[in-house]
């Protein structure tokens, strides 16, 4: 992965491949591409996420920060805001916005498909504006294939 340090060069277009796949604190799946740390990227983060078959994040929110995303292949089901209490379902070719400190938790009912993303977020720093919420993991009893797919 192509990286520079933002303090030192000016700003200019790069491109940017991505590096391996790592697990974030969210328990999901990334590869990082526009960040701060790849291209000295200010006010905007740009990367892929993978939902494995079966599996789903922990619950959290992201600290002052806005979400877009672009589903690329399968879906993905997520419990979201005050306790959980609200669900939606994105498909493939939709897009999804998640307002800042809004409580999410997203997840795969898939029994077969990953959910490929596309996130967009007015964070930089990728992990930084990550809060994670233990307490509301267990509100959704079940396991993701429990959970609505449609």
């Amino acid at each position: 992965m192509e990286t520079r340090s933002p303090s030192t060069d000016a700003p200019t277009c790069r491109v940017v491949r991505p590096g391996d796949r790592h697990a974030g604190k969210q328990a999901l799946l990334y590869e990082v591409g526009v960040s701060a740390a790849t291209c000295g990227a200010q006010g905007i983060h740009l990367q892929l996420a993978t939902i494995p078959p079966r599996a789903s994040a922990v619950a959290h929110k992201h600290a002052t920060h806005e979400t877009a995303i672009y589903i690329l292949s399968g879906s993905s089901g997520m419990w979201y805001g005050e306790g959980m209490a609200q669900h939606l379902v994105v498909n493939a070719g939709e897009f999804l916005y998640i307002p800042a400190d809004t409580p999410h938790l997203p997840y795969n009912a898939s029994e077969s498909e990953n959910c490929v993303a596309v996130i967009a977020r007015t964070d930089p720093n990728e992990q930084e504006s990550v809060t994670l919420l233990p307490q509301l993991d267990t509100v959704r009893p079940g396991s993701p294939v429990d959970w609505p797919h449609d």
